[in-house]
């Protein structure tokens, strides 16, 4: 009976796994939100974000995780964005340190900024985990997510890691509101 269990367990937990690899999200449409949170950690994030800035897709952009010592006029030139555009529209969050954290900050900047939606730039691989802690905060709050993944080319390790990170903050979660 136990063996069953385990074995239909691990079936579920298999086939959660391959769609989570095969349905990874993708690029989202061009429409305008509020504000845009990109959060720190892989290749053409923090571009994609300014982008959007610069085609007047949002208000502003929040950087979540941004290292303490990083500059705004540094993190400018390295990502070939004007200087100007960081004064006037552009925070940075140097508190977060992973998800959970990241979607503390950006709940609490949306709430200060009073916005109503926002887009959440991360890669494809990592945005259900990101997804999900920032709706957690931030929809009952009344505020729209769009999530807006940047594509990228995960590897086995990578996608096994963030499924499972995926599923245990779930459950934690459930485990909790129990």
């Amino acid at each position: 009976m136990i063996a069953r269990g385990l074995g239909f367990a691990l079936i579920v937990w298999l086939f959660g796994f391959v769609a989570f690899s095969l349905l990874l999200p993708g690029p989202a449409d061009d429409r305008a939100t509020d504000g845009v949170v990109v959060l720190t950690g892989g290749p053409g994030r923090i571009e994609h974000g300014i982008a959007l800035l610069l085609r007047r897709r949002a208000k502003r952009l929040l950087v979540s995780g941004v290292n303490r010592s990083v500059k705004p006029h540094e993190l400018a030139a390295q990502v070939h964005a004007p200087a100007t555009l960081f004064d006037c529209c552009v925070d940075l969050d140097r508190e977060s340190v992973d998800t959970r954290s990241n979607a503390a900050e950006t709940a609490a900047w949306l709430t200060a900024h009073h916005y109503r939606s926002v887009r959440l730039v991360t890669t494809d691989w990592h945005m259900p985990r990101a997804r999900f802690e920032l709706a957690r905060l931030a929809r009952p709050k009344g505020i729209a997510i769009l999530p807006d993944a940047v594509p990228s080319e995960p590897g086995f390790e990578a996608l096994f890691g963030e499924y499972n990170k995926y599923l245990l903050r779930r459950a934690m979660v459930a485990l909790r509101a129990a």
